[in-house]
């Protein structure tokens, strides 16, 4: 497989390697609105439609992140799809609930309140009066960023929430790393508490380091959405994420059903991933944090590297 490639890369490479009496990748179906943008959506939508009333040469669709299975409820088509990669299928509108799609060709994958038991978590590790957030305000913005989400903890926990809107689609992804490093220092003149790093156009596996010094340099206790790898290049805290081929593996089996029969809408979308702290100390040591023994002792991940 290509180091690097990106998803019509991957895509062209599995259609040409992948060598299967039962599965085949087909080339030229594969689309995305090129840099996220909004205006192609419905071109690209119709284009899905059209190809499929008029080849029916496609059994199944993988819709991959919020835009895709958004498009794909909305298009309706006969096709069986999966949708995967999303930040909150039932806050974006993907699926009508966490048991039911509300379509008989759709399936997602969701994880309850996953966001949730983020929030709660760094609060109890860092009890923060003033959170800081970074999102595009818009609503797919405030579904990366799992706004919904993180003002159901502030009402619970009664901190307050200090958001900084950072535009992310129908731009360049430099403009949009720009616009996320711009909030993230201003988050940190604004006095915030704690800052949750969430999904963003602009965080990238570059900018993630830039984002980490800044949040090191001014002393600001950091929790990622993304989970270990951003610990890694410097926040202080996540949930560690299980192999990603367990993630894989409940796509693959939700296929193999479909392909024998099942309609996705009769499958289960509820997919759990085991908690595990992820822990960077020497951001904690850099920060002054001194982290509980408790959360010590239960850190599965722990990292040394600093920004």
């Amino acid at each position: 497989m290509p180091k690097g490639a990106s998803g019509q890369d991957l895509w062209a490479w599995l259609a040409q390697n992948t060598e299967s009496k039962y599965l085949e990748f087909v080339p030229d179906a594969w689309w995305q609105p090129g840099n996220f943008d909004a205006s192609k959506r419905a071109p690209m939508r119709a284009a899905i439609e059209q190809r499929i009333k008029d080849r029916h040469d496609i059994d199944l669709i993988i819709a991959m992140g919020t835009w895709a299975g958004q498009d794909m409820r909305a298009l309706g088509p006969p096709v069986p799809t999966i949708v995967a990669s999303t930040s909150d299928p039932v806050a974006s509108g993907i699926s009508d609930s966490v048991k039911d799609s509300g379509r008989d060709n759709l399936q997602a994958r969701i994880e309850p309140e996953r966001y949730q038991r983020q929030v709660r978590l760094f609060h109890e590790i860092v009890p923060f009066k003033k959170l800081g957030i970074v999102y595009e305000n818009s609503d797919a913005g405030r579904t990366y960023g799992a706004v919904a989400a993180v003002e159901q903890v502030s009402k619970e926990l009664g901190f307050a929430v200090q958001p900084c809107y950072a535009q992310s689609n129908s731009i360049t992804t430099e403009q949009a790393v720009t616009n996320a490093v711009e909030c993230y220092k201003k988050l940190t003149e604004e006095r915030v508490d704690a800052v949750y790093v969430t999904t963003h156009r602009g965080v990238t596996a570059d900018s993630i380091k830039e984002i980490a010094k800044i949040l090191e340099q001014a002393k600001v206790p950091s929790f990622s959405m993304n989970g270990s790898k951003e610990v890694k290049s410097g926040i202080l805290l996540s949930l560690a994420q299980a192999d990603l081929s367990y993630v894989g593996l409940f796509h693959a089996e939700s296929i193999a059903r479909v392909f024998n029969g099942a309609k996705p809408r009769q499958l289960s979308q509820i997919w759990i991933d085991p908690p595990k702290i992820a822990l960077n100390l020497a951001t904690a040591r850099a920060i002054g944090f001194d982290p509980p023994v408790d959360i010590l002792l239960a850190a599965d991940e722990v990292y040394e590297t600093a920004p």
